[in-house]
């Protein structure tokens, strides 16, 4: 049985596709067409999951799509009725209602078929039960709680859930206009970040502030006695005028989300080329701390709810390492598992496996232990892409590729590390990744001024072997997707600076052996040279999704200050 699932008509369209159960393939279709969050029909990553299963689409039985148009459609028609929103956005909402309705039409169109030769059957997944689904049936828990929260999807913002088996049961909801993401992006927004997903950003700018407006802000976001949340909607825009979204042809696009009431009570919104002021710090570090209270908030009375001891998260919230690094210092779960692909780009994998376990009734499957699942590339096609290119090289194996790289690390090298399948999800986990050695003071400089080109204020990550994390980090976890922050060891801060950042903390990603043999044994090639079992590790891009082809990374290795280039066993020096 093949099922593809497929996130369609919002930002980070994907993918991926599982042959009983299986998960062969997924990619986010910005890898392919290189512009960031790329929304719309996701064709060239539909082409490469049917690549990679080697079958044709009338080949598929299942097409499981995360969304639903047909979800929540009455309370979407009485808000716009209620609100009596804007014609032009009602218009446009209209005609992305159609496009997700229509799909079997684009598939239809896209591969040429005629009446009666596509056999799958199509399946709507309401958004949210995607989100459940792609981090519950995905993890090794037969029983958990569940939260899947962000701006919006389907109408619905948060939805949390029990799952037991192969079966979940939805709990409760939070519905539009009321919506933490929401709360998170207007603040972004006014803090002059306004591109779709550039919510990290403040969390990267929190550390430098103090948490000065936090009385201020629990005017604005107020926490319910059942556990839930909502907002007071007068300093948005959305629930009265609504917001004009782009979601197709490029990079996903919004209007500002914040109100005159937020403009006249909290000062005008910052300039992008604005200098960041302390204030600007301060309020940075008061949306993430009031973000980090609700998450706990909703987990609390959702363990309570469930007297569960574990819990799986999804979502774009759910992408907030800071706040996840905390879960379990923070709420009485004892453990959480939080996919690769926590964002949207996920929900084609939720959507899928939501058919096979939830609606076929199949057996769940092995759980997501990694996230490489995307494209990948032989030493003989690197070598013909470079003899065609006439550039000089020269081939490694084993250690002798591992002690190479380690002594261009050690004498302030930079490098960019293309291993294996891409990683399918947002961070880049040693397998599309620009390496430094961690010990460096000018590291940071080095990377965002000659490569990366970004806001200084912005942390770089420590990989380190799994088995030195209680050396290292005040907790001790397994974070295989780098998708939590923890406190690094003050007595440890001074030995690795590039990837301490201000207060103290690291986003890790934990290397095993046995799920990742070739970055572990750089990384432990490092530590027997240096006596520190870490590397930094940054995505491998500049100002562009992370690279997917070996030319693609020849290109941002020749236009940057990189110092070496790995492709596979193949080294390319300056």
């Amino acid at each position: 049985m093949y099922i593809l699932g497929i996130n369609a008509y919002h930002g980070d369209s994907s993918a991926c596709i599982y042959k009983d159960g299986q998960l062969i393939a997924a990619s986010e279709e910005e890898r392919f067409r290189r512009i960031k969050h790329w929304a719309g029909f996701p064709i060239e990553a539909i082409r490469f999951c049917l690549q990679e299963a080697e079958i044709s689409i009338e080949e598929i039985d299942h097409i499981a799509i995360s969304r639903d148009p047909k979800a929540n459609l009455g309370k979407k028609a009485l808000t716009a009725l209620k609100n009596r929103l804007n014609l032009s956005n009602v218009i446009n909402r209209v005609k992305n209602l159609k496009k997700a309705a229509s799909i079997e039409e684009e598939f239809i169109e896209h591969f040429n078929l005629k009446a009666g030769e596509l056999k799958a059957k199509f399946h709507n997944v309401e958004h949210h039960r995607s989100h459940l689904a792609s981090a519950f049936f995905a993890s090794p828990f037969e029983e958990s709680a569940l939260l899947s929260i962000d701006g919006f999807g389907d109408f619905t913002s948060t939805m949390t859930g029990l799952g037991k088996g192969n079966k979940i049961e939805v709990l409760e909801t939070v519905s539009y206009p009321h919506s933490v993401g929401v709360f998170y992006t207007t603040f972004t927004q006014w803090l002059g970040f306004p591109h779709y997903g550039d919510e990290y950003k403040v969390m990267g700018l929190a550390p430098y502030g103090q948490p000065t407006h936090l009385e201020q802000l629990r005017k604005v976001i107020k926490f319910k006695d059942n556990g839930l949340f909502e907002l007071d909607l007068k300093y948005f825009n959305h629930p009265s005028k609504g917001v004009n979204m782009v979601w197709e042809g490029g990079i996903p696009a919004m209007d500002s989300l914040y109100s005159e009431a937020l403009l006249n009570e909290f000062g005008p919104a910052r300039k992008a080329d604005e200098p960041l002021s302390q204030d600007h710090k301060d309020w940075a570090t008061s949306v993430q701390r009031i973000t980090e209270e609700l998450i706990y908030h909703l987990l609390t009375h959702l363990q309570q709810k469930t007297g569960s001891d574990a819990v799986c998260i999804a979502g774009g919230v759910a992408q907030n390492s800071v706040a996840n690094g905390k879960i379990l210092l923070k709420t009485p779960f004892k453990k959480v598992y939080i996919p690769p692909a926590g964002h949207d780009a996920g929900t084609c994998i939720g959507a899928a496996l939501w058919v096979y376990n939830q609606l076929l009734d199949q057996p769940r499957t092995a759980p997501m232990l990694h996230g490489y699942l995307g494209s990948r590339f032989s030493n003989e096609n690197i070598e013909e892409l470079l003899k065609q290119k006439n550039i000089s090289y020269q081939k490694l194996e084993g250690e002798a590729l591992f002690s190479k790289v380690t002594d261009c690390l050690i004498n302030a090298g930079v490098v960019g590390w293309f291993q294996g399948r891409a990683e399918f999800g947002p961070r880049a986990l040693g397998h599309r990744s620009i390496i430094a050695d961690p010990r460096r003071e000018d590291a940071k400089e080095i990377l965002n001024t000659k490569i990366k080109r970004r806001e200084s204020f912005r942390p770089f990550a420590p990989s380190i072997l799994k088995q030195h994390i209680p050396h290292y980090f005040e907790q001790v976890d397994d974070v295989p997707f780098m998708e939590k922050v923890f406190l690094i060891k003050e007595e440890q801060r001074a030995k690795i600076p590039a990837v301490t950042h201000v207060d103290g903390t690291g986003r890790l990603q934990s290397v095993e052996q046995s799920i990742e043999p070739k970055y572990y044994g750089l990384i432990n090639n490092f530590y027997e040279k240096t006596g520190v079992p870490i590397l930094l590790n940054t995505s491998f891009n500049e100002n562009e999704p992370i690279v997917n082809t070996p030319e693609e990374a020849l290109n941002c290795f020749l236009r940057t200050k990189m110092d070496m280039l790995v492709l596979e066993d193949i080294v390319i020096e300056r």
